[in-house]
């Protein structure tokens, strides 16, 4: 996850509305373009920033260096420096980007600042970056993160009874186009990562126009999607619940305590969704799959419920391994755990049609799955593996996400 520095909103306002009437005059009434996509996939940013002495510019499309940190190897954003014309209009032009989503920021004298011209951001943790996706054709990835005249589905914030976390609790509910019919749907269970929140796989995700798209070009079953609020501690998203407008973090809520566990309280969110929609019901229609800490909830669920889910994606999956013990290996503590080892056996034993294991060669969490796949060759458990360039990062997991979709309820 990239560009976790914060930004301070308030001073953004404040450089906004500085600049914003002397940005329409420049171009004679005209705001500036930026981010402008040219047709070869190449990028212009501009910003107008007379009195600056440096203006760089930092985003995922730029070429990033591998750092080590106490948590592995980890993806570091770099600056580009902007050029300014006499106009005082600073600007960088990228090279031929291959169609994504991608996202931006810029610095400003040393102050982060986001592009006054783009309306267009996202929320990461505590922190804004503006967005844009280059496209090139039907079907690239630019395209699937894209809202297209297609049939849309619907989305819904709903919130639901969660006895076992004794608290009402908000999650987001993706129902394919033409639900209304009253058609009953298989159903994917879609969990986000630590600082996340039920809102994280509509926004980073792209999750609804990826489902939108494929689902439209045949290559995926009409489906409802639902993606809870992970962080048990918490009732919604930060600022959407009664604890307020509090700065996020990591661990969202850092005053609550759970009083159980995500893979504990899984079956209320079933409960909810098998009793308030047009579902298809048992094992065979259920699907469940999750990125970093979502995908270790995954891993935690299905070994706890294994006669629950017929399809399983873990996206670099965060897997506690049954102990933290800096003398043994994660395949030592593995085999040393026997109501780990029992929980994992019956897992396969229940024979998931799909158990789908995905991670990006650079993820800081590269090892302990490598570990975990060896754990499951030498048992003989079925698994589909796929490895990706890159590290722990959004870009990954809308390519794993499109992918677990098409694997589905075939």
């Amino acid at each position: 996850m990239k560009m976790k520095k914060t930004i301070n909103l308030f001073v953004c306002a404040i450089f906004y509305f500085a600049n914003g009437f002397t940005q329409e005059a420049v171009f004679g009434g005209r705001s500036i373009l930026s981010p402008e996509v040219n047709m070869d996939g190449s990028v212009i940013f501009r910003l107008y920033a007379p009195k600056a002495i440096k203006v760089e510019l930092t985003g995922d499309f730029l070429t990033n260096v591998n750092v080590q940190t106490p948590m592995g190897e980890m993806e570091q954003a770099i600056f580009v420096e902007m050029k300014e014309d006499k106009n005082g209009i600073w600007s960088y032009t990228t090279e031929k980007l291959s169609p994504e989503l991608y996202s931006y920021k810029f610095r400003v004298d040393g102050m982060d600042y986001l592009d006054p011209s783009n309306v267009y951001m996202c929320r990461d943790i505590a922190s804004y970056a503006n967005i844009f996706i280059v496209k090139k054709e039907s079907g690239d990835k630019g395209y699937l993160y894209s809202v297209n005249e297609v049939p849309h589905g619907d989305v819904n914030k709903v919130w639901y009874d969660s006895p076992t976390l004794k608290m009402k609790r908000r999650m987001t509910v993706y129902t394919p186009a033409g639900y209304d019919k009253g058609t009953p749907y298989p159903v994917l269970y879609l969990l986000h990562g630590a600082g996340g929140d039920e809102n994280a796989w509509i926004t980073l995700g792209r999750a609804v126009q990826i489902m939108d798209n494929l689902i439209a070009s045949g290559k995926v079953i009409p489906m409802i999607v639902v993606m809870p609020n992970g962080n048990t501690n918490s009732q919604a998203a930060p600022g959407e619940w009664s604890k307020g407008m509090y700065r996020p973090s990591f661990m969202e809520h850092e005053a609550s305590k759970a009083i159980a566990s995500m893979d504990e309280s899984f079956p209320d969110i079933v409960t909810y969704i098998e009793s308030h929609y047009h579902t298809l019901k048992g094992k065979e229609n259920r699907a469940i799959c999750g990125l970093s800490m979502g995908g270790g909830h995954s891993f935690a669920t299905t070994k706890r419920y294994p006669d629950m889910f017929n399809y399983v994606g873990l996206f670099s999956a965060a897997i506690f391994l049954g102990g933290n013990d800096p003398k043994k290996t994660n395949m030592e503590m593995l085999e040393s755990d026997p109501i780990l080892e029992k929980e994992i056996a019956g897992l396969f034993e229940a024979a998931p049609k799909l158990y789908w294991i995905a991670i990006g060669k650079k993820d800081f969490l590269y090892k302990s799955n490598e570990d975990y796949r060896k754990y499951l060759d030498a048992k003989g458990y079925n698994y589909e593996y796929m490895e990706t360039d890159g590290g722990h990062i959004w870009r990954n997991w809308r390519i794993y996400l499109t992918l677990f979709a098409q694997k589905i309820f075939q």
